[in-house]
């Protein structure tokens, strides 16, 4: 009986160092003007991480515009498919695993989540074009073996509106891409969301407000998680899906948990000790859970010497005290 009981303990710990290590510790690795090197790899290997998302831009004039332009000289190098292939097999040569997410840039940073057509015409010139880009990089992710691709970023009026494309253009995503898919559904939206089930996880970009105060201890930010939590794993259950979070960040200033999707110049003062406690809450709340699989921090600049920095109330945890709890986190599985 001591036996069979041992055996059972030793295969309980290594069902649960195994789970441990599928986890998806990623980051957000950010396209550039220039091709990646080897260093820009090295600096991230520095602290466990063993994902990226490599992410090329489409962009698209305004909220009412079906026209998407992609892949153009126009752009930053790493914002193109030629780009884009490149830092991934840069990162397969380190053994990277990946999760190519391309995106929409509306200008002057307009949320793509309200972008919606006026008339039907339009709907069916921004259906195409949206095809046209997902598909160009859907093939690529095919052909660069990339493990996970995300099918767009949060665009929850193009979903609302268009459920029935979106069926349409997973299925077609599917005769291309035989990795796994997810889409990245933006906080207040992934309930919402209608075709988990035709893809293989749940991806949130998780900006979930947690508290008000300046300085939110790792107590407070765990108790502001809780009703969150709780219904993103009753949707995870109902689905039958793991949750990835295809975003995860906090800013390292003043009040960061109260609206931690803001991506405006705000200059609230610098608060690294937030950023850490942040980062802290949501790796102690989320990394040892059976349906959560992980995420990418946003967000890791390439050239992380220039990156980040003690002076720095942006996302990224270059060069900040938060970098080093993503390292103790992912480090541990």
């Amino acid at each position: 009986m001591r036996i069979v009981a041992f055996l059972f303990l030793i295969l309980f710990q290594l069902s649960c160092t195994s789970q441990a290590e599928s986890k998806i510790n990623g980051i957000s690795f950010v396209a550039s003007r220039e091709k990646a090197v080897q260093e820009h790899v090295d600096a991230f290997l520095e602290i466990n991480a063993d994902h990226a998302a490599v992410m090329p831009f489409g962009f698209i004039k305004n909220l009412e515009s079906p026209e998407l332009v992609f892949n153009t000289d126009r752009q930053w190098y790493g914002e193109t498919k030629g780009g884009a292939r490149q830092y991934i097999e840069l990162l397969r040569a380190n053994k990277v695993r990946v999760m190519l997410k391309p995106q929409i840039w509306i200008w002057k940073g307009e949320f793509t989540g309200n972008l919606k057509m006026n008339s039907e015409q339009d709907w069916k010139k921004l259906e195409s074009s949206y095809r046209d880009f997902i598909l160009t990089y859907a093939e690529l992710a095919q052909e660069t073996r990339t493990e996970i691709f995300c099918i767009g970023t949060e665009l929850e009026q193009f979903v609302k509106n268009r459920p029935k494309y979106w069926i349409s253009l997973i299925h077609e995503i599917r005769k291309v891409y035989k990795g796994k898919l997810t889409y990245a559904a933006n906080w207040d939206e992934y309930k919402r969301t209608p075709f988990w089930k035709d893809l293989d996880f749940i991806g949130i970009d998780a900006y979930f407000p947690l508290s008000d105060a300046k300085t939110p201890t790792v107590a407070q930010l765990k108790k502001g998680w809780k009703p969150w939590k709780d219904q993103i794993a009753s949707l995870s259950s109902k689905t039958e899906r793991q949750v990835i979070f295809t975003e995860f960040g906090y800013r390292s200033m003043d009040y960061t948990a109260k609206k931690p999707w803001l991506v405006d110049r705000t200059e609230e003062g610098i608060n690294l000790e937030a950023q850490v406690n942040a980062k802290r809450a949501i790796f102690e709340e989320f990394w040892n859970e059976d349906w959560f699989a992980g995420g990418f921090v946003w967000k890791w600049f390439i050239e992380h010497d220039k990156a980040g920095g003690g002076n720095d109330n942006r996302f990224t945890p270059q060069n900040k005290p938060a970098e080093e709890i993503i390292k103790i986190f992912y480090t541990k599985g």
